[in-house]
């Protein structure tokens, strides 16, 4: 389907004559269902490709924990806030029995980030935070919906040069995150539209926040009551 045919179909309201509220509701309405179909197929598509990635990912993750590794965040503008959901995931896991795992969100401190940003230059912002508290055998977890953003990649090479695992959730071709030797490990979802990759990245990282538990709890003997993924009544992971 070409491009403006397939925009049509997912955003028809937006096209032809002013419409009455009964056809453009139901207009809307369609589009609801479209948009929810195209979010379940994106994320079918991924995981149907890429399940065995995010299993290595969640075995380099845990083993990174259980040689007393932190784990760092990082992204822009929505990102960011992935960013800080992935880390809130680690640190206070709101699954009874699942223990607290550090987690540092690279986006918390404003006024470090806005100092950096005007003293030293944007791309920096996420370089001078690892270099101050990042430590070999660490992972980092950048997120960016195109896998261009400049910091990122500068704090992904820094973050190699250090001896952090590396790790980049990006969309549409990956961009130069993908391609990037300072990333070990790139999950790319396919998708040209931002909000199916943002939805999708959420789905990543909470079911790699349960598969590292998961993991950790076969350390302990606790593998047979811990499989599967867990449920929150405070809408918490996953």
């Amino acid at each position: 389907m070409p491009e403006h045919e397939s925009l049509q179909a997912l955003y028809p309201f937006l096209h032809g004559a002013r419409q009455d509220a009964d056809k453009l509701d139901a207009a809307l309405l369609d589009s609801v269902r479209l948009k929810a179909q195209d979010s379940v197929d994106t994320k079918q598509r991924f995981f149907d490709e890429n399940g065995p990635a995010v299993v290595r990912i969640a075995h380099a993750i845990a083993e990174m924990y259980r040689r007393d590794g932190r784990l760092f965040t990082m992204g822009n503008g929505g990102s960011s806030c992935d960013a800080s959901h992935i880390a809130v995931e680690f640190l206070h896991p709101v699954t009874t029995g699942r223990p607290a795992l550090t987690a540092i969100n690279l986006v918390a401190d404003t006024a470090m980030m806005t100092a950096v940003g005007n003293d030293v230059g944007f791309s920096h912002i996420f370089v001078r935070q690892l270099v101050a508290q990042g430590r070999r055998g660490d992972a980092l977890i950048g997120v960016s919906t195109s896998g261009n953003s400049e910091n990122l990649l500068t704090a992904f090479a820094k973050a190699k040069e250090m001896g952090l695992l590396t790790i980049g959730l990006s969309g549409h071709d990956g961009g130069r995150m993908a391609a990037s030797a300072a990333v070990d490990h790139c999950l790319v979802v396919g998708s040209d539209s931002i909000h199916r990759v943002q939805e999708t990245h959420v789905a990543i990282y909470h079911i790699l926040w349960d598969l590292v538990h998961t993991l950790l709890a076969d350390d302990r003997g606790g593998l047979a009551g811990s499989v599967g993924l867990a449920s929150s009544p405070e809408g918490g992971a996953p």
